[in-house]
């Protein structure tokens, strides 16, 4: 494993892996939930929440697709991908995902 791309998160699913079938495999795409908590100048404690999106291939869509339902807490080890596609509008998309490598299931 190279840390020179290296991702890992714990959080829990948005929602239900949606996938797509390949004739070389599959696809699965999930929105990721991360929490983190600071002190605001008041003393409060305030919840920040994060959304990813996490895309898997192969053996490891398949788990993420059989075991991961909204709400699961999950940890992921992934990288970073960027790719861009033009909208119905013409403009073009900027899209910033996780490629998960492994998962692991906590709940």
């Amino acid at each position: 494993m190279s840390i020179r791309n290296s991702v890992n998160l714990i959080g829990r699913a948005g929602g239900d892996v949606e996938v797509i079938n390949f004739e070389k495999g599959m696809k699965a795409t999930l929105s990721l939930a991360t929490n983190d908590y600071y002190t605001n100048a008041m003393g409060e404690k305030i919840e920040e929440t994060q959304w990813h999106n996490i895309i898997a291939f192969g053996k490891t869509a398949e788990i993420l697709q059989k075991y991961v339902t909204k709400g699961k807490e999950i940890a992921i080890e992934g990288k970073l991908t960027y790719r861009s596609y033009e909208g119905n509008d013409g403009q073009k998309r900027y899209v910033t995902e996780i490629r998960v490598n492994e998962v692991v299931l906590l709940n």
